[in-house]
């Protein structure tokens, strides 16, 4: 299904409350299952959190994940501990080509019996759960955060804790963080040394039963594009949000003084605002700590006429699509010209917006929101526009709700 999008004009002032944090959520899913006793309030209604939900609780022995990376990754690591289980986790199409062998090697290091089921490397993978035994395995440091989470995780429910050597430089130190913060708040001891990370076991009772999941910042992106794309003294204001976020995306605040996009905190509300009109012809940015929100700058700065180079990418290319390709497809329609690499993007924007122009969304629920606020310059379409879901269910109707006008 395609939607079309209007030319619109957004109202002044506007406040939307977004859903809980999926990379939260998703963590903290885990730790539930791990620890039953935690009680979790605002959990993300995303459909991958629905997913991982539906997985740690249902009692077959087939587990589709579908696009669901997040899940995939976490689950790998849980079910390998869980004792007494055998599984066969699988996903889409595309999830059996997203490479896995970076965190099945660790497990299985740790003692872990997963073996692949199609292709070597890939899901679909069987998991017979056991005792994991051993404590101290090393991987390189520039793979997805999410393989490095998803062991640090089950560390507490490991019989010797773990600990866990990263090799050369880190990526995505945030998200790691984030799930070290996450432990600790419920009485997890670790350390953090250099490149070595050190998660002690769990036996006694939890530090903290209830934990609240704060709104997620790759959704707020959107709507910090729409206001640098909107009229000077344009507000827009965001709930539940905090100045202490563990999520890495909320570097955003700083990111967007470059489009004039003024950041403010009144409790668990972010405000932002329009403040004046970007300067510079030509920005770089460097997201190795934030690359999921690479597409929305990517196309912020296209819809303000202005050339950007960002790098830092590197993961990207194993997302729900190969983002970095997907991104240069697309700019390009609008007239742009784009040059990427294994990490980086290079944005020379046209003299004039291209109007009408179709968004494939690659099953990639990023490239349709990304591309959303282009309607604030020109009509669009995005096809497949309920992708959004996998992360932000609610993505139309909060844009319809500021002024966007569209027609399905």
């Amino acid at each position: 299904m395609t939607i079309k999008l209007h030319k619109s004009v957004i109202k002044p002032q506007s406040e939307i409350t977004v859903t809980g944090s999926k990379s939260e959520s998703n963590r903290l899913l885990l730790l539930q299952a791990l620890f039953p006793e935690l009680t979790i309030s605002n959990l993300s209604n995303s459909d991958d959190s629905k997913v991982m939900g539906t997985a740690l609780t249902q009692s077959t022995d087939t587990i589709d994940v579908h696009h669901a990376g997040t899940a995939m990754r976490f689950l790998t690591a849980y079910f390998a501990g869980k004792e007494n289980s055998e599984v066969v986790l699988t996903g889409s199409q595309r999830m059996k080509e997203r490479p896995i062998a970076v965190l099945v090697d660790a497990l299985n290091a740790l003692d872990a019996d997963i073996k692949y089921l199609e292709n070597e490397g890939c899901p679909p993978l069987v998991i017979k759960g056991k005792r994991l035994q051993k404590h101290e395995v090393s991987l390189n440091a520039n793979v997805s955060s999410q393989y490095i989470s998803a062991l640090l995780l089950i560390a507490p429910r490991l019989k010797h804790g773990l600990r866990l050597n990263l090799i050369g430089d880190i990526t995505s130190r945030p998200y790691i963080e984030m799930t070290l913060r996450l432990l600790e708040r419920i009485g997890v001891t670790s350390e953090f040394i250099g490149n070595t990370i050190t998660v002690q076991p769990k036996t006694d009772a939890l530090k903290t039963k209830t934990l609240t999941v704060e709104s997620d910042w790759s959704s707020a992106s959107y709507f910090f594009s729409i206001v640098a794309l909107s009229a000077i003294g344009t507000k827009i204001a965001l709930s539940s949000y905090f100045n202490d976020s563990l999520q890495g995306d909320s570097v955003l605040t700083e990111l967007y003084s470059n489009f004039g996009v003024k950041t403010s905190f009144n409790e668990s509300i972010v405000e932002l605002e329009k403040v004046s009109n970007p300067v510079n012809e030509s920005l770089e940015f460097h997201l190795n700590n934030a690359p999921d929100i690479a597409q929305t700058i990517a196309v912020t700065c296209l819809g303000l006429g202005i050339n950007c180079f960002i790098d830092g990418l590197h993961t990207l290319k194993i997302k729900e699509t190969d983002r970095l390709v997907a991104l240069k497809n697309e700019l390009e329609k609008f007239g742009s010209q784009v040059e990427i690499s294994n990490d980086s993007l290079q944005l020379h924007v046209p003299v004039r917006l291209e109007s009408n122009v179709t968004i494939y969304t690659y099953n990639d629920h990023r490239m349709a929101m990304a591309f959303a606020p282009l309607a604030l310059k020109t009509e669009l379409f995005i096809k497949d526009y309920m992708v959004v879901s996998k992360s932000y269910p609610d993505f139309w109707e909060d844009l319809k709700a500021i002024g966007f006008t569209f027609s399905k």
